[in-house]
């Protein structure tokens, strides 16, 4: 058992009223967000500096006390929830929300971890200028965990990942010793570039206090259109038609299958304009004004005779109502009941050949299934979830195993991946052993044992021997 001693430090170090140990407090706090994983810590810790950071990290080293990160604990994976051992401590990190700095002539600002994308994204609009990242779960999520799981969204087809947005990081060691690289450089040519090793690992690493952002130009300008297209292939011949077009001012381009769509009409969850094979939700962004936009964007569409259907938002209403149909989606489905989810991505050019191929396995070995495909296809990553595979829809998840292997072995098979921008944490870690190259596996599992050969920071997850 822990020594008592363990505790009463902890409590002194960030004070009695930000450790939580009733299991009234912190058994919310330990449940994922998807409720697949309930886990058991010994309690949850709230240090407020980046200085009672590292002190609780290096007395958690000293008492060989195990640690799980955690910022707004949104993983679908179980990557920021603990084991049922009880010897676990949750390190929660919303205290840390403050503004290091703000250098807009860098385009740059730096910020504590446990600050919401929400907020970030409007701390750089107070400046006029944009952060790109975009995802539904920003009013909580955190810019910790983002950069924990290489968070994508909604304009990496423009803006890349949390990994192309993030110049800088600070990053607690599994010791306690404290790695500070907050530098706004674009180029640095001095070695290895360490934060890469911290951003998609899962906390697995190191804990994550601070990050350097890039930010950009606070676009003036949006002309959004909803089309309905005969096929998925119509679909990607689009995608390279409005790049050639319209270069990077392409932000967005989502793919909806009919299905989709279906959903969200049974469910009256959002205004469904019309009904097509597959609908686009793209947006073009850039300085100037929306009607001159707008206008290159008609001109665009007029020249297509391959649309099914489309409407253009003329005014900023219309826009929050055709961005309110994709951006519903994941809660619509949520009403229908459980599902089968999977975040993969393979080349935007694969998309047709996935959607054909798996769609066509999935009902040959279970007749009626309903696939719900929806997701990123500007940069080819789908969410891609099936339900009601039997009658008994209490019984879905015992094919479980059967229809993930159905959906990578597609996957794979395309060159794409099994984790898109939600991690592997604890749901994909046997899998990640299938699929995943094994030098790779063991090259990233040697620089676990090199900084935390105690296994201290998040263990139980994919990097864990």
């Amino acid at each position: 058992m822990i020594d008592s001693s363990f505790l009463a430090a902890v409590s002194r170090l960030i004070g009695p009223s930000h450790l939580l140990t009733e299991e009234r407090d912190v058994r919310p706090l330990c449940l994922d967000w998807r409720g697949r994983y309930q886990g058991v810590p010994m309690a949850v810790a709230y240090p407020g500096t980046r200085d009672e950071t590292a002190e609780l990290v290096t007395l958690c080293a000293r008492h060989r006390v195990p640690i799980v990160p955690q910022g707004g604990n949104t993983s679908t994976c179980g990557a920021a929830t603990p084991d049922v051992s009880g010897r676990q401590l949750v390190v929660g990190l919303k205290r840390l929300d403050r503004v290091i700095g703000v250098d807009t002539a860098n385009n740059t600002m730096t910020l504590e971890a446990g600050m919401t994308l929400a907020q970030a994204q409007e701390i750089a609009r107070q400046q006029r200028r944009l952060f790109p990242l975009s995802l539904a779960s920003e009013g909580s999520c955190q810019i910790g965990g983002n950069l924990s799981t290489n968070a994508g969204g909604l304009a990496v087809l423009r803006y890349g990942t949390m990994r192309e947005l993030t110049l800088g990081l600070e990053v607690v060691l599994p010791d306690g010793r404290r790695m500070t690289a907050l530098e706004g450089l674009r180029k640095n040519t001095t070695g290895l570039d360490l934060k890469h090793w911290f951003i998609g690992a899962e906390g697995q690493l190191g804990l994550i206090t601070a990050a350097t952002l890039k930010l950009f130009a606070l676009p003036t300008a949006h002309a959004t259109a909803l089309v309905g297209l005969p096929s998925s292939q119509a679909a990607i011949d689009w995608l390279g038609g409005l790049k050639d077009a319209f270069g990077d001012r392409l932000t967005t381009f989502e793919l909806m299958t009919r299905d989709c769509l279906e959903l969200v009409e049974r469910f009256k969850t959002a205004d469904v304009p019309f009904m097509a094979p597959v609908s686009v939700l793209l947006e073009l962004s850039d300085s100037g004004d929306d009607s001159t936009l707008n206008e290159r964007l008609v001109a665009w569409l007029g020249n297509r005779d391959d649309m099914v259907d489309g409407v253009i938002a003329m005014n900023e209403s219309q826009r929050a109502a055709l961005w309110n149909l994709r951006e519903t989606m994941s809660e619509t489905q949520r009403l229908q009941g459980a599902s089968i989810k999977h975040d993969i991505a393979v080349p935007s050019s694969a998309i047709p050949e996935f959607l054909e191929r798996a769609g066509d396995a999935l009902r040959a070995e279970f007749p009626g299934c309903r696939i719900m495909a929806f997701g990123h296809a500007g940069d080819g990553n789908l969410h891609y979830n099936i339900s009601a595979t039997r009658a008994d829809a209490a019984r879905l998840f015992e094919d479980e195993p059967r229809v993930n292997e159905i959906v990578y072995d597609i996957v794979y098979a395309l060159s794409g991946t099994l984790a898109a921008e939600h991690g592997i944490g604890q749901l994909k870690t046997h899998w990640l052993e299938r699929y995943k190259d094994p030098l790779q596996l063991s090259l990233m599992r040697s620089l676990k044992r090199q900084l935390d050969p105690d296994n201290l920071m998040n263990p139980g997850k994919w990097l864990s021997d």
